[in-house]
């Protein structure tokens, strides 16, 4: 899957085929099984367009035999009393033309605002699903929007599909017969190479200018991201004093967006100048040939009027028609990146037949396992180590040595592309990576909150935890007195990713969330990496009791937080360099006696200094 994301971000050519094949996709969400109102709503409104359509053509043919009554009898009452009868005739069946499409929204209306609505959910389902290395490559901005232009254009597609496409080429194939009956062949014969001319022209124009609706969507998705990335990392943009140059990469961003807008747009104006030309050529020639009748007496005065408006019922739905062709194509091209997302396979799947894991102060184990995050550079090369159960186990070592990657993959961020990784002797491959996670508890170096109040980021993994729970897993990780002096106490909003709070106090939010958890195995990594020397004394009490009993696997860079580990796990290179209690270890001399020196000297410079 690596790649994946950075794909989306191509504007490439779709057959026929394909954008079939992603129309197909939408279809199960109209008409799905075990929903028998909905198929009878899709029936039903099926049947009222195509009562709208006879109707649509009735209407004119009233009219004209009402002027034709007209025209040919002397204005007796009785004459005046027929002629008003179709002329109210005609009132009324326009007004018919006119209720029946909004009758038609009475019923369909609902389904595809719920077919909308579970394909958005099914996408945003699967984006949650997928691996962690495609939500590491893609970019928020960029997902964001396919994302909101593929499902909008849904709504479009099923009406447009449905109820104008359809009722269009019943309408034409309608007025080709009643011309044909009523009047003359020569008259179908316009409708239909109008209507056929219409077609090919709107076809062969709207392919030509696709290209610069696909430019135009990439430009838009480029700013967009732009503008995203800008504002999610405004405290790095004012650190370096980039505002300036951000504001100039938008600014290029919106220019070449505005120049592909303008391209297509202008494309789009030649086409609509065409199609005027071909409907009003056919408009023309029909009542040409209705008018030269008339003058040789074949048909009635009012035969003129009854050609014109159904010429123009029939060249009303062609334009809807070709705005129609113009925005499916359009839609098509906008779900196109949307389908390519439900298309990406996640890297890392339940293997069939998974079951829950059962854990019950299990050890973990690494047994020679080998990874690497890109398959020309391997991270850990047959990592062996085991974290007892109900004991603690600290990870050390340089940065780079791969103590990150160690989380992340009892976690089944990844798989092991070699050896295996068991808890409680059983491969984390084999169980379901929702039951894995479920009994996995971790307080991460980098803490990232909801924008939303400190109680709902709390409460996170447990989203019924009762208020006096959430106050006390405060208190144990020693933000509650701060909490509680806010104005807005636990209601308190922590901003975007918990910008508002300092880094310590998000670190303490996480630890809190990570203590209401209460899971049998706990992962630690840099948990206090953020905190006060004072702070993290306290801290690493209520940790230290929160792990009692527990499996525990700290990750750390500063030794002093991990000298009361039961085992010191230290790794370099990608392997275990040696392993041993805090004390044993010093009388090795080996690495980690090298960075416990290292570290104290220059903890006891800082403490100097701070003097």
């Amino acid at each position: 899957m690596q790649g994946s994301a950075r794909k989306l971000e191509e504007v490439r050519e779709t057959t026929l085929a394909e954008q079939l094949g992603n129309l197909r996709l939408l279809l199960p969400y109209l008409w799905r099984k075990g929903r028998p109102g909905f198929k009878l709503r899709i029936i039903l409104s099926l049947l009222v367009i195509l009562l709208g359509t006879f109707i649509t053509v009735q209407a004119p043919l009233v009219l004209a035999d009402g002027i034709n009554r007209l025209a040919e009898t002397d204005m007796t009452g009785a004459a005046i009393a027929s002629v008003f009868g179709f002329i109210i005739g005609y009132g009324v069946l326009r007004f018919l033309s006119v209720v029946i499409p909004n009758l038609r929204e009475f019923l369909f209306a609902r389904v595809g605002q719920t077919a909308q609505r579970e394909v958005g959910v099914d996408v945003f389902r699967h984006l949650q699903n997928l691996s962690l290395r495609f939500h590491l490559e893609r970019k928020t901005g960029s997902l964001s929007r396919i994302m909101e232009r593929g499902n909008r254009s849904i709504d479009f597609l099923f009406r447009f599909l449905l109820f104008n496409i359809g009722p269009t080429l019943i309408l034409l194939g309608y007025v080709c017969v009643i011309f044909a009956a009523r009047y003359e062949i020569a008259l179908s014969l316009i409708a239909a190479v109008t209507v056929i001319g219409y077609f090919w022209f709107t076809i062969a124009s709207t392919e030509w200018r696709l290209k610069f609706r696909r430019k135009m969507n990439e430009k838009d998705q480029l700013a967009s991201s732009r503008s995203v990335d800008a504002l999610l990392n405004f405290e790095t943009v004012k650190l370096f004093g980039a505002e300036k140059r951000e504001t100039e990469r938008f600014s290029k961003a919106l220019e070449d967006y505005q120049d592909a807008a303008i391209r297509s747009n202008r494309s789009l104006a030649w086409v609509n100048i065409g199609q005027a030309a071909v409907v009003n050529g056919g408009m023309v020639a029909a009542l040409g040939i209705t008018a030269l009748g008339v003058a040789e007496g074949r048909y009635g005065i009012g035969e003129v009027t009854g050609v014109s408006l159904i010429m123009m019922q029939l060249y009303q739905p062609l334009n809807i028609l070709g705005f129609a062709y113009r925005e499916i194509k359009q839609s098509l091209i906008d779900m196109e990146k949307m389908f390519d997302l439900l298309k990406i396979e996640p890297e890392v799947k339940d293997a069939p037949g998974a079951q829950d894991l059962d854990v019950d102060a299990c050890s973990v184990r690494f047994d020679d396992v080998h990874f690497g995050y890109d398959p020309r550079r391997a991270v850990l090369k047959g990592l062996s180590f085991e974290a007892e159960a109900g004991k603690k186990t600290a990870i050390v070592g340089p940065s780079g040595a791969g103590k990150s990657t160690i989380a992340r993959l009892i976690f089944r961020f990844y798989d092991v592309t070699q050896g295996a990784i068991t808890i409680g002797g059983t491969d984390i491959r084999d169980v379901t990576q929702d039951s894995v996670r479920r009994n996995l508890g971790v307080v991460p170096q980098d803490t990232v909150l909801f924008n939303d109040t400190i109680s709902y980021n709390i409460s996170y993994p447990r989203p019924e935890a009762t208020k006096d729970e959430i106050e006390r897993a405060a208190q144990m990780a020693q933000i509650h007195e701060f909490v509680s002096r806010l104005p807005d106490g636990y209601e308190t909003l922590v901003g975007e990713r918990g910008l508002k709070l300092s880094g310590g106090e998000k670190q303490r939010v996480a630890i809190a969330r990570t203590i209401i958890k209460n899971p049998p195995i706990l992962i630690l990594d840099e948990a206090t990496s953020a905190l006060d020397s004072e702070t993290e004394a306290e801290i690493l009490t209520s940790l230290n009791a929160l792990a009692s009993g527990r499996t525990s696997i700290v990750i750390a860079h500063r030794l002093s937080t991990i000298i009361d580990a039961d085992k010191i796990v230290v790794v370099d290179g990608g392997v275990v360099a040696e392993e041993g209690t805090h004390e044993e270890l010093l009388g090795k001399g080996g690495l980690y006696a090298r960075l416990w020196k290292q570290q104290s000297s220059t903890r006891a410079r800082e403490e100097f200094e701070q003097a």
